[in-house]
C-alpha cells in the first residue's frame, strides 16, 4: 500500500506539472478571464464552489474506498452472513440529513451574496450609456456627456458599413440602460462574463432594463447579440474599446468637436484615430469587421 500511494502521488504531481498550467489557471478551473470588477467576483465564487466540491467528492471517494478494501467479504465465510447492519441509527441519519443541509445553505448564501453583488447599482454612476438594439445592429448614446457641436447628444450609429463602438472608461462605475426597438436582442461581452436580454420599450415581464459594471483594464472586446433575432443575428456585432480616464476624456472631447473633412462631429472611429494612441485607439483593429445587409451580393461557393 505504501509503495502504491508513492506511485499515485508521483503519477498526480507529474499530471500537475505536464500541464504546464500556472497557479492562477489551475485555481480558474476552466472559467473564462474576465475584465471587469464583476467578473472577478463570480470567478471567486465559481473557484471556492469547485473546491468545497472537491473536497465533498474526495471523502465521498475515500468512503467508498475504505468500504471496498476494509469490508470485503472473507474467504470461506458464511455465504449467507450479512454484514453489520445499521439501521435506526439515529446519530448516522442525522448525520446525512443535517451536513447536506448545511452544504446547500452555505452554497446558497454565498451564491445570493454574490449575485447582490454583482447586481448592486449606485444612484450616482460615473457613465451612463444607453444601449439601444434593432435589427440588426446597435446604438449607443451618452445621455450624461457634453453635446456635440451641432447641440446634439454624443450618438454611435452603427450599420451596414461600420461596426459600431462603444467607448468606456477603465476603472469608473458605468451603467448600460438597455432597449430595443422591435425584437427580443440581447447585450453580451464575453470578457464581462455577463450578458442581460434587451426587451423592447416598455420592458416586458418585469425585466430589469439596466445594469452597472467596472472595468479593471484596457483593450478592446468584441460584443455580440447572444438571443436569435432574425436573419443577420450571426452578424450583430459591436466593440467595447476601454480606455484610461484620461484618454475616455479627450474621446469625449473628440466627439464634440466638428471634423474639417466633412463638416459633421467627429463619429467614434474618426475620434478615435485622433487621439493617436496606437492599437488601442485604432478603430476595428481588433474585432469582427461589418456585414453586407445585400443577400444578391453573396457569391455561392464550390
Amino acid at each position: 500500500m505504501n509503495r502504491v500511494g508513492k506511485v499515485a502521488a508521483l503519477a498526480g504531481l507529474v499530471a500537475l506539472l505536464a500541464t504546464g498550467c500556472s497557479g492562477d489557471e489551475v485555481l480558474r478551473f476552466g472559467w473564462p478571464v474576465g475584465v471587469t470588477e464583476q467578473a472577478g467576483k463570480m470567478r471567486w465564487l465559481w473557484t471556492w464552489s469547485v473546491v468545497a466540491a472537491l473536497v465533498v467528492g474526495a471523502v465521498v471517494w475515500g468512503l467508498i474506498f475504505w468500504a471496498v478494501l476494509f469490508h470485503r467479504k472473507k474467504k470461506n465465510s458464511d455465504p449467507t452472513e450479512l454484514p453489520r447492519q445499521f439501521q435506526y441509527n439515529v446519530a448516522l441519519e442525522f448525520f446525512c440529513v443535517v451536513v447536506p443541509l448545511v452544504m446547500v445553505g452555505v452554497l446558497f448564501f454565498f451564491t445570493a451574496t454574490t449575485e447582490n453583488q454583482v447586481l448592486s447599482k449606485t444612484d450616482h454612476p460615473d457613465v451612463t450609456v444607453n444601449v439601444v438594439a434593432f435589427q440588426w445592429n446597435w446604438e449607443f448614446d451618452y445621455p450624461g456627456e457634453p453635446k456635440d457641436a451641432t447641440g446634439q447628444m454624443i450618438r454611435t450609429i452603427g450599420n451596414s458599413g461600420e461596426v459600431p463602438i462603444l467607448v468606456l472608461p477603465v476603472g469608473k462605475t458605468i451603467q448600460y440602460n438597455l432597449r430595443s426597438t422591435d425584437v427580443i436582442h440581447s447585450f453580451w461581452v464575453p470578457e464581462f462574463n455577463f450578458k442581460r436580454d434587451v426587451f423592447p420599450y416598455p420592458e416586458k415581464n418585469n425585466q430589469d432594463s439596466s445594469f452597472q459594471n467596472k472595468i479593471d483594464q484596457a483593450g478592446g472586446f468584441k460584443g455580440e447579440c447572444a438571443e436569435f433575432c432574425g436573419i443577420h443575428h450571426s452578424m450583430m456585432n459591436f466593440e467595447v474599446r476601454a480606455l484610461p480616464a484620461d484618454l475616455y476624456a479627450r474621446y469625449i472631447q473628440a466627439r464634440t468637436q466638428i471634423n474639417p473633412a466633412t463638416g459633421q462631429p467627429n463619429t467614434a472611429a474618426e475620434a478615435l484615430a485622433a487621439l493617436n494612441c496606437g492599437q488601442l485607439c485604432t478603430p476595428h483593429a481588433m474585432t469582427s469587421q461589418p456585414f453586407n445587409t445585400d443577400r444578391t451580393a453573396r457569391a455561392a461557393t464550390r
